[in-house]
């Protein structure tokens, strides 16, 4: 029997979840929940579900097993603790919330009520993102020695100005970092492992009336002891495909988007050399460097099995709350080392003061 999803939040990404949920089996899209009861109607009425103007009359649907919260990034918790508390099982878009303790108070919610929770990063699933993730996780690299994340993308000024939320610390909890390159971040500290410390720059110097960074670099120093640099921005005309080296003393290996680019080692198998020949090259589109919308939905869809699957044996899901947590403290340690130009300890005992996040409060 198919599982019933009810969406929250019907802007731009809602749509790349209906269309995912569209090539699950075992998933039916059936209901959806917006502020504006004209955004549930539209969405609604397109594709064939019933539209809600009432969260709390949405989440005592019966038909809803799984909610799929796609409200702007600082408005996650409220809606996934509810859900979370009608015994719904619960899928947050990325990032799960832009604070420590709006995290923790959805993760608990969901530990309470003993339903699934899982974190949306597709990246994860994309096929060259799997094998170098069994590449690390087999030692092929041997030691690891420094591993990178870039997204050089482009967002225009009309981007920011299109939503009140975009660009905000309120509700956008960041910008560059937070919104477009979390997905990189959390794919590096995947691969890579824990943080243990991190020193930072942000900036803010193509976009005007934004709190947030469009510019941010980062050095990192994981608890393996190899180091690492993230580099993140929506300054960059006309974007470019993000990028995730990783370097150690038997390998590296490079994805850009999809496409395998490096893929050497020592001791290379047949296998390895098939790898390299098959997947260097796959890349269909420019992914979200330059247009917010241009990505695909494949792997929201292999996320969405996954979830399923958790759901149906009891079991986690591959990213689950506590794997989304993770790329959220290693970007608030990013802003709180840029703000204070002082190096900062991972894990963070709590979230980070960040003195720019008052001056936009003021403002």
């Amino acid at each position: 029997m198919a599982l019933g999803f009810g969406i929250v939040g019907c802007g731009m990404i809602s749509h790349f979840h209906a269309k995912a949920l569209a090539d699950v089996a075992g998933a039916k899209m059936v209901a959806c929940f917006d502020r504006r009861g004209e955004s549930a109607t539209a969405f609604a009425d397109e594709h064939g579900i019933t539209a809600y103007d009432d969260l709390e009359a949405m989440l005592a649907d019966p038909k809803v097993d799984v909610v799929s919260i796609c409200t702007p990034s600082g408005a996650h918790m409220e809606p996934a603790v509810a859900a979370a508390n009608a015994g719904k099982h619960v899928i947050v878009e990325k990032p799960l919330e832009i604070t420590l303790k709006r995290c923790d108070k959805i993760i608990e919610a969901c530990k309470k009520n003993k339903v699934v929770l899982s974190t949306l990063f597709p990246s994860r699933f994309h096929k060259s993102s799997q094998l170098l993730k069994e590449a690390v996780d087999k030692g092929k690299f041997g030691r690891l020695t420094l591993g990178d994340s870039y997204v050089k993308w482009f967002r225009t000024q009309e981007y920011y100005d299109s939503g009140a939320w975009r660009g905000t610390w309120a509700l956008d909890g960041g910008g560059a970092l937070m919104n477009q390159a979390i997905h990189s971040v959390d794919l590096l500290v995947w691969l890579m492992g824990p943080v243990a410390e991190i020193s930072a720059q942000t900036a803010t110097l193509a976009h005007e009336r934004i709190e947030v960074e469009d510019v941010a670099t980062a050095a990192l120093k994981f608890e393996s002891g190899a180091l690492g640099v993230i580099e993140a921005t929506t300054a960059a005309f006309p974007g470019a495909l993000k990028k995730i080296e990783l370097h150690g003393s038997h390998g590296s290996a490079t994805i850009e988007e999809e496409d395998i680019k490096t893929w050497e080692f020592a001791k290379m198998t047949a296998k390895d050399k098939k790898i390299a020949a098959e997947y260097g090259a796959m890349t269909e589109t420019g992914g979200g460097a330059a247009d917010p919308s241009a990505i695909g939905h494949e792997a929201h869809a292999t996320q969405f099995r996954d979830v399923i699957k958790a759901i149906k044996k009891g079991t986690a899901p591959a990213v689950d709350g506590p794997e989304g947590r993770r790329s959220v403290e290693v970007i608030l340690a990013i802003y709180k080392a840029a703000e204070t130009g002082k190096a900062v300890q991972l894990p963070l005992a709590k979230d980070p003061v960040l003195k720019a996040k008052k001056n936009a409060k003021k403002a």
